[in-house]
Formats: structure tokens, C-alpha cells, sequence
């Protein structure tokens, strides 16, 4: 089916939706923390560099909740079917970016853990109890 936008008129269009984030995905690891009664963290820190979803300040654990379409989910493999390649582009700068906030924030000794969204979805036992071992002993529950 042919665009009834020229391509300008589509650029301009797209350019104009802005990011809600991962909402959903991150309620529903909000409500993984709540219901474990895991404390300590505070959600969205921007004086962190790559704005982790949450973090244990005193820990020093930051938390990404990653979109398995946004980030290029090895497992979920979702792709487009139009426009291949800005999104190929799109989704790989992203996976760079998360590579570069990772180094820097390692190099600050923070301890960084992804989760994609069909984990905490699917699997949510597998991300507390990884949450809960590297909080360790220090965990603030």
C-alpha cells in the first residue's frame, strides 16, 4: 500500500511523536519491587548518565528495562516490515548507546543490570531473584 504522504510530510509527521519511554514494561517491574518489598531504589535518576529506570544509590545498582523492539532483543528478534533500514539504524544506535552508558558507568563502579521486557513479563521469579542476589546482603527489604 502506497504512503498518501509525500515523504517530507511523513518525516515531518514522524518527527513530531515523541517517546512515552517503556511505561508498561516498567509498572510492571515497579509491581515486582512492591510486591517483594524490595526498598532502597528511586526510579528515572538523571544525574546518571544513560537515565537508568531505577537504581539502589547506596548499592550503587542501576537497573535498565529494555524494549525488546528498541533495543534489538536477540531472542524476541522484532522487525519492522517497512522503512528496514531506519530502524535497523535506529535500533543499533541504541545498542551503542546502551554499550557506551554501560562502560562509563562501570568505570564509576556501579553495577549495571539490563532486563529485556519478556523477562520481566515471562519471567519475573528470574529477575528479582537476580536483583536480590547482587543487592546481596546489603539488600535494604
Amino acid at each position: 500500500m502506497a504512503d498518501v504522504h509525500t515523504r517530507e510530510q511523513r518525516s515531518r509527521n514522524m518527527a513530531a511523536i515523541r517517546s512515552r519511554g517503556n511505561k508498561s514494561t516498567e509498572i510492571a517491574f515497579l509491581r515486582m519491587l512492591k510486591k517483594k518489598k524490595i526498598t532502597g531504589w528511586r526510579r528515572h535518576c538523571r544525574f546518571l548518565r544513560g537515565t537508568p529506570d531505577f537504581v539502589f544509590p547506596k548499592q550503587k545498582v542501576a537497573i535498565f528495562v529494555d524494549g525488546c523492539f528498541w533495543h534489538g532483543c536477540p531472542k524476541c528478534k522484532l522487525r519492522p516490515a517497512t522503512n528496514t533500514k531506519f530502524w535497523n539504524e535506529k535500533i543499533m544506535s541504541n545498542r551503542k548507546r546502551d554499550i557506551a552508558v554501560r562502560k562509563k558507568l562501570r568505570k564509576a563502579n556501579w553495577i549495571i543490570l539490563r532486563f529485556w521486557e519478556h523477562q520481566i513479563r515471562g519471567n519475573p521469579n528470574f529477575v528479582i531473584d537476580k536483583i536480590e542476589t547482587v543487592l546481596g546482603k546489603s539488600c535494604p527489604c
